[in-house]
């Protein structure tokens, strides 16, 4: 990904970047990262943020970004569809220069295929029902009381119209990535536990002391999930997710090899 317009194939303003001083330590990656936050299903701003950086890597003569994506690309939004199949794209055309990680909303979806009447209600709470519209599949006037059947041809459409390559690619996302002195997850992390040794509960859903204090470890961890009215990083944390379905603002850091960190917004 030496230059992301070549998939854009349009030009695009580096207005909405900010900068952020960081601490004393600050994050060191091996290389220039981009880390984007929760997508929540808006295409539209997934492309104006991709022109962005664009604009940004171009500006600033960077020659081969690392563009990690912190999960949460489904639920709540419209065209989560959309959105999964563009990042599944982008993947495959430039390998590990893009890292798509997992989010919980994308384990309840797969948690909804694999038990359809155990985790249907979960799902449809928090965002599914615009998921499943996406893939043309109808829930209309399903409820949590619902019979067992339900959920179960509802999850069985869904496989049917995600198909089985786009299933895999989902299931196979990773729940952490690592740089130097710089991780990514979506949610967060426990801070008394070495990062090699983090667990996947923390990892999808967070962990009660994540957002509290800093780790003593120096390193950084650039996360998602929790939405934040600005990004920021302080205490060896930086936060991404600026509510994007709500919104209408997705957020990406820029952490590059000196230590300084950034911030564009759609």
């Amino acid at each position: 990904m030496k230059v992301i317009r070549r998939f854009l194939g349009r030009t695009a303003s580096a207005e909405g970047v900010t900068s952020h001083s960081t601490s004393t330590e600050p994050p060191v990656p091996e290389r220039d990262v981009y880390v984007v936050g929760d997508i929540h299903g808006r295409l539209d701003l997934l492309e104006r943020l991709l022109e962005a950086i664009d604009a940004d890597l171009t500006k600033r003569a960077i020659e081969s970004p690392q563009l990690v994506f912190v999960g949460d690309y489904i639920d709540r939004g419209e065209q989560s569809a959309e959105v999964l199949r563009r990042l599944r794209e982008l993947e495959m055309a430039h390998g590990d220069n893009v890292v798509c990680l997992m989010g919980n909303h994308e384990r309840m979806m797969l948690d909804f295929i694999e038990n359809p009447p155990r985790y249907g209600p979960r799902w449809l709470r928090n965002g599914g029902l615009q998921t499943l519209a996406s893939f043309f599949v109808s829930a209309a006037g399903v409820g949590e009381t619902v019979a067992p059947e339900v959920f179960i041809n509802l999850a069985g459409e869904l496989r049917d119209r995600i198909g089985k390559d786009l299933e895999a690619w989902v299931r196979h996302r990773p729940l952490i990535w690592n740089s130097g002195t710089l991780w990514v997850v979506h949610a967060g992390v426990d801070p008394a536990t070495p990062m090699p040794e983090q667990n996947a509960k923390a990892l999808l859903w967070g962990h009660g002391d994540f957002l509290k204090s800093g780790r003593a470890d120096g390193q950084w961890v650039a996360h998602g999930h929790t939405i934040m009215e600005h990004a920021s990083a302080e205490n060896q944390r930086i936060s991404v997710d600026t509510g994007a379905v709500y919104t209408s603002r997705l957020t990406a850091a820029l952490v590059r090899q000196n230590g300084s960190v950034s911030f564009i917004s759609t």
